[in-house]
């Protein structure tokens, strides 16, 4: 239930998912243009609807039963209830799976597998089905049947180890990024493992299927890039910069001295010559320390010393104006207020208001993807559990109202 006519139209996606990382792929492929069923426990539901407060307030002010971060990944769906573990729903779900074009899901490896919901039982019915399996660990390996949430492969990953205070600094150690960050990274990597699959089905003779195996672990070990390189090639791994970077230096925040701070990067040649006419330090261009990326990267400590010096001289507002007239890449370092009230995000209409069926207008986050000739310009609101439990019997398997009655008496859905 999605955009009309996007990319992605006519796409079938079965989402058997909860929480964020498969949740998220499901919302992009439906932002896309596919038709997503969302499965959801009857009575239940996903998990992350009870991830609160804060919770969505409904039309009198009262608060819902869906959370802020169910809310975050869950539009441009339609929500079914059904009950896997019975026969009956075993049996809705592998009819549903037999019309897809695409399955998501993030069970433990195996489980599904218990029902006859597993790729391989499946693509005997359809044999052109992508069935995508999003787990912590992947299907195989000696961690497959742990469990394990974002934080989690943060530390197992080693991303943690990579950012936080450095050594020798008060509060030094590893920190957990504040968003999921491996879940988000996750989903994007599995979003283009399916557009993949299904660009092979449809451009080979056989038009088969198959099936992804996506890792938490694995997605946040290669989000590491050239930390993990750089380890490869060298045996030593990256100290952790706190708020600095890591490539070409200046990189990292500075205080103004009202205590505010902002993010300041000076990689070229050209920038560097904006920062120190911004400080009225023609010294900066000609001390050998800092002649190039390479020689300030060698000398690091002394630039954010010398920086560090320099900019407590003017409030934070005033540098970022001063720099930005130079062409140097800065920000504040803004809090939410701060970023939905940015001209450039506004412009932008990242912040778009749709119409819930229980809270009336809401805001939400727009996706990001712009295209030329099939944008995004439809969004539905994330669904009410079970809210289209009897359209999708109805219309997608034929089922009647006595049938359909039936299977609500027997809490099948």
């Amino acid at each position: 239930m999605s955009a009309a006519r996007g990319p992605l139209h006519g796409i079938r996606v079965l989402d058997l998912s909860r929480i964020l990382a498969a949740p998220l792929v499901a919302q992009m492929l439906g932002d896309l243009g596919a038709d997503v069923v969302k499965v959801e426990r009857p009575g239940a539901g996903d998990d992350s609807r009870r991830y609160g407060p804060p919770f969505l307030h409904d039309g009198d002010g009262e608060p819902t039963n869906d959370a802020g971060f169910y809310l975050a990944c869950n539009r441009n769906k339609r929500s079914i209830t059904v009950d896997h573990s019975t026969p009956a729903g075993a049996q809705i779900i592998a009819d549903l799976a037999a019309r897809a074009d695409v399955l998501i899901e993030n069970f433990r490896s195996g489980v599904l597998a218990k029902y006859g919901l597993d790729h391989e039982t499946l693509r005997g019915a359809n044999p052109g089905l992508v069935y995508c399996s999003i787990t912590g660990f992947g299907q195989d390996g000696p961690y497959a049947q742990r469990p394990g949430y974002d934080g989690v492969f943060q530390a197992m990953s080693g991303m943690m180890s990579v950012s936080g205070v450095p050594d020798g600094e008060p509060g030094a150690g590893p920190m957990k990024v504040g968003v999921s960050m491996v879940d988000i990274l996750t989903s994007l990597y599995a979003g283009n493992a399916i557009l993949s699959a299904l660009w092979h089905r449809d451009t080979t003779e056989n038009g088969e299927g198959q099936h992804i195996d996506m890792s938490l672990l694995d997605c946040g070990l290669a989000s590491l890039s050239h930390y993990a390189q750089n380890y490869l090639i060298s045996g030593a791994a990256a100290p952790r910069r706190g708020n600095g970077g890591f490539g070409g230096i200046p990189s990292q925040t500075f205080t103004g001295s009202d205590g505010e701070e902002f993010f300041l990067v000076a990689s070229t040649p050209a920038q560097w010559r904006g920062v120190a006419d911004a400080l009225e330090r023609p010294d900066l261009l000609t001390d050998e320390r800092f002649a190039d990326v390479s020689a300030r990267i060698a000398n690091r400590d002394v630039v954010i010393e010398t920086l560090d010096r320099a900019f407590a001289a003017r409030p934070a507002r005033e540098w970022v104006d001063l720099l930005e007239a130079r062409d140097v890449p800065v920000s504040p370092v803004n809090d939410m207020d701060g970023v939905f009230a940015n001209p450039q995000i506004r412009h932008r209409n990242m912040r778009m208001t749709i119409e819930h069926p229980v809270a009336g207008p809401i805001d939400l986050l727009r996706n990001p993807i712009v295209l030329g000739s099939t944008p995004i310009t439809d969004y539905a609101p994330p669904p009410t559990l079970g809210q289209h439990t009897r359209e999708v019997l109805a219309t997608e398997l034929g089922m009647s109202d006595e049938q359909i009655d039936k299977l609500v008496a027997d809490r099948t859905v």
